[in-house]
């Protein structure tokens, strides 16, 4: 079962701590906003405030430091760990981030994740991209499994919750590899397991080595 770490290329230590840890990857957002490419897992409200639904709060963008993602590449290395999860609204962040691999790290091996599937074909060209198709809503997944039978890709990102061994065990025969989030405490893993899913996403680190030492 591959470890990945959910959001920890979005920090530059967090991504160094987790390349360190020997995870299998490192996941990390990437927004297109005003042109650039910026890595973080809030949403951009206007110019100067983010929003995290998650924590029920409003940043300003002045109180955050956000790398681009020239600089998540450039902190990696030649590493070839990054899970790149790209995000909408619009789908040009695609073509950038293509561009931007190609002229800085061509060759590189990469994965490539997003929930807006057409962004996948700005990486059509470019073999050594891993891509990833992920969902996280039931009619997601319907279309999902429709689309990975002519397009299997690496693998598929699915939310956990909407999942079933026998769903699992077809998307396992269409593709590569099953990975599932969230999956950060004990309870998810052996979910995870049952589902017998090949991967999971977790902001667990701890949790992440403990795996990867059963292994």
């Amino acid at each position: 079962m591959l470890a990945i770490a959910h959001r920890a290329g979005n920090n530059l230590d967090a991504l160094r701590e987790a390349l360190e840890a020997g995870v299998d990857l490192v996941e990390l957002d990437v927004h297109l906003f005003r042109g650039a490419l910026e890595v973080r897992h809030s949403q951009a409200i206007g110019r100067h405030l983010f929003w995290e639904q998650e924590h029920w709060a409003l940043n300003w963008r002045r109180s955050i430091m956000l790398p681009e993602l020239a600089d998540v590449l450039t902190t990696a290395g030649d590493d070839p760990r990054l899970m790149l999860d790209l995000k909408g609204p619009t789908l040009a962040v695609a073509p950038q981030v293509a561009g931007l691999l190609r002229s800085i790290a061509p060759e590189r091996q990469v994965t490539v994740c997003t929930k807006q599937w057409r962004m996948l074909d700005a990486f059509t060209t470019d073999p050594h991209i891993r891509l990833v198709h992920s969902a996280s809503n039931r009619l997601q997944l319907s279309r999902l499994r429709h689309r990975i039978r002519q397009n299997p890709g690496f693998g598929v990102s699915i939310r956990l919750q909407i999942l079933t061994p026998q769903i699992v065990a077809e998307l396992r025969e269409a593709t590569g590899e099953v990975m599932v989030w969230p999956v950060d405490t004990p309870a998810a893993l052996e979910r995870a397991r049952w589902l017998g899913a090949t991967a999971v996403i977790s902001k667990n680190l701890a949790m992440l080595q403990d795996l990867m030492k059963t292994r």
